[in-house]
């Protein structure tokens, strides 16, 4: 199936647009007002990454790969990673924050978000800072600084309208993906579960780690319960963690996310919220 090349969010100057368009061998050009141009026929090209792509940033330009004709009805799954995806804030580092040391452990999550370090050795540094907090932080952080990403409620009500199961795939915390699943209706969520005693964080986590190869294993899973080609799964993330649960869907959404994870991303939503998605598959 043919890609087109959809860009949006601002006015696109013609010299960038004629770049783009020579640079993926585009067919053909359609505006698509107010703020949105799609390409035809566009090829993903090295040439596309290394000099288009980042004028595209510089521009606050949001772009997309896509399968020629495809809509949002033609997919039946979205799965999202929850923090600084889903959600604006890094949990972990919110709850860092009330043990006095969130400079610390947000310093390992951005290595960790960079692909820097292995996402389980930097899970364990983080939690032990958390040892002897009071559990009743996670309260805390879920009514005091928990935000849903902008668009994201627009996007969730566009693909329940639209008949798609959803699912949140986190290497974070249940107490948060689980209140997240219930108070929004998502199908499904996994994620990682913080050990308490007495009524205190131990620094631990209980079970087997969700880390990106268990993230990819849960998609697979899900396709498989639901039925659904892997050509019908949307996959949003934004760190090299979802990396390999980005590669399981047809179609892999970098949402504000590092310039690793955006390289190798079918789509590159830097400026606008979720539901940019929508205005890509409408």
């Amino acid at each position: 199936m043919s890609k087109d090349l959809i860009i949006l969010g601002a006015a696109l100057p013609t010299f960038l647009l004629d770049r783009a368009a020579a640079a993926t061998g585009a067919s053909s050009v359609e505006p698509r007002p107010p703020q949105a141009v799609r390409l035809h026929g566009a090829t993903r090209t090295p040439e596309f990454d290394a000099a288009i792509a980042p004028l595209l940033f510089q521009e606050k330009l949001d772009w997309a790969f896509v399968d020629s004709g495809r809509k949002l009805a033609d997919f039946g799954l979205i799965v999202f990673d929850m923090d600084s995806t889903l959600i604006t804030i890094e949990c972990i580092d919110e709850l860092a924050d009330f043990a006095g040391r969130k400079t610390e452990v947000s310093a390992i999550t951005e290595a960790a978000m960079r692909g820097e370090i292995d996402y389980r050795e930097s899970l364990a540094r983080r939690v032990a800072f958390l040892a002897g907090l009071d559990a009743r932080v996670l309260a805390r952080v879920f009514s005091e600084r928990l935000q849903l990403s902008p668009g994201a409620l627009e996007l969730l009500e566009a693909v329940r309208a639209t008949g798609l199961r959803t699912a949140i795939l986190s290497g974070g915390f249940t107490y948060f993906t689980e209140r997240l699943r219930i108070e929004h209706g998502f199908d499904f969520a996994t994620s990682n579960t913080l050990e308490i005693a007495s009524g205190r964080l131990t620094g631990r986590v209980l079970g087997e780690v969700v880390d990106a190869a268990a993230k990819a294993a849960h998609l697979r899973r899900l396709r498989d319960e639901f039925g659904i080609a892997r050509d019908k799964v949307i996959a949003v993330g934004d760190g090299a963690n979802d990396l390999l649960m980005m590669a399981e869907a047809g179609l892999s959404v970098a949402f504000r996310a590092k310039p690793a994870t955006r390289a190798k991303a079918d789509a590159a939503l830097n400026f606008g919220g979720l539901d940019r998605i929508v205005e890509l598959l409408g």
